[in-house]
């Protein structure tokens, strides 16, 4: 008896160590900007195109929007760069709240696993053989295909991928694949296509603006990144900085298509979710609905939904407003 409850204690503490390692690990580790992530999954996104025919275009910018762009923390603990499933997954798994709570999703030893089990999940599934049929470099049909296909929900993500793949001229890997099909090494391919216009490319504008020799810190608050608006800041230059539409920012952050910025404002990255972490939030003095929303990182319409208030009504001083649940009739 005692050995055994020696045996399971010492496995707990094991456990512990593991998971504060990982986590410590995660917390302290730098932020991947979008061109390191490109240079590192430039080549197996070639490899695969070249082993099974998927554009190396779709498979990166499926793995920047997927991961945001390496990022995310199921890419940075469970190198799961495709936001794949356990559908029929017998390996490690990684569980994280999406459409619903603590959903399985596949975990693996490193990112390179993931994106050659992407491959596998594409070509080992029927609803996708149509997207094979396509010409390897016809960017565009694959992007619409795998929407209809169920890839993804979102009736957007043909136009978030076809927009990632043009700002990053990632449709020049394609066209570098099919050149080299043999995959020979050539010292005439430089490590990025000439024709980048990803955020850290050296443009004017950016070199005008002021802190950019700063590394710009990327935040989390209920599950969506963000970041901290600086001085010269616009929608349109941090959509350029992150490789996004400026329609984006704008409406992730519930902007009319003529706002502006205020340096130290909230600036998220990825959609608001519909309710926040926690129950309730009572209004301080001066306080807006729209300031209720970006704290809580929560959409404008569902906050007044929940709140059964009407768009543009303001919240008084020292009133309950709900991030969770509804307020009763």
């Amino acid at each position: 008896m005692n050995l055994h409850m020696s045996k399971f204690t010492h496995t707990i503490i094991l456990l512990f160590i593991i998971i504060v390692s990982v986590f410590s690990s995660v917390s302290g580790q730098q932020q991947m900007t979008l061109d390191e992530y490109i240079e590192r999954f430039k080549d197996i996104a070639m490899e695969e195109m070249r082993a099974n025919g998927i554009p190396a275009s779709i498979k990166l910018a499926q793995g920047i929007l997927e991961s945001g762009f390496g990022n995310s923390d199921l890419a940075v603990i469970g190198n799961n760069h495709f936001g794949i499933k356990c559908h029929g997954w017998g390996g490690s798994a990684f569980f994280k709240d999406d459409d619903y709570r603590d959903e399985c999703f596949r975990a693996y030893n490193n990112p390179e696993e993931s994106y050659r089990d992407h491959s596998e999940f594409l070509t080992g599934r029927e609803r996708y053989a149509g997207l094979f049929k396509l010409e390897m470099d016809d960017y565009k049909g694959w992007a619409r295909g795998l929407r209809r296909a169920g890839y993804a929900t979102n009736p957007q993500y043909p136009d978030l991928l076809i927009g990632i793949i043009e700002r990053n001229s990632l449709y020049e890997y394609d066209q570098l694949v099919l050149a080299n099909p043999d995959g020979r090494k050539s010292s005439g391919i430089s490590s990025r296509p000439a024709g980048q216009t990803s955020g850290r490319s050296a443009s004017g504008d950016q070199l005008n603006r002021q802190d950019t020799d700063q590394e710009r810190e990327i935040h989390e608050n209920n599950r969506i990144r963000y970041i901290y608006a600086r001085q010269g800041d616009t929608p349109e230059s941090i959509a350029d900085e992150f490789g996004m539409w400026p329609r984006e920012i704008y409406r992730y952050n519930d902007m009319e298509s003529s706002g502006s910025l205020k340096v130290g404002q909230i600036v998220y990255l990825q959609p608001k979710r519909r309710r926040g972490s926690e129950q309730y939030h009572f209004v301080k003095s001066g306080e807006t609905m729209y300031d209720i929303s970006q704290q809580y990182g929560i959409r404008l319409k569902s906050l007044y939904r929940r709140n059964n208030m009407e768009e543009g009504q303001e919240p008084e001083s020292g009133q309950r407003i709900y991030l969770r649940g509804r307020v009763r009739d």
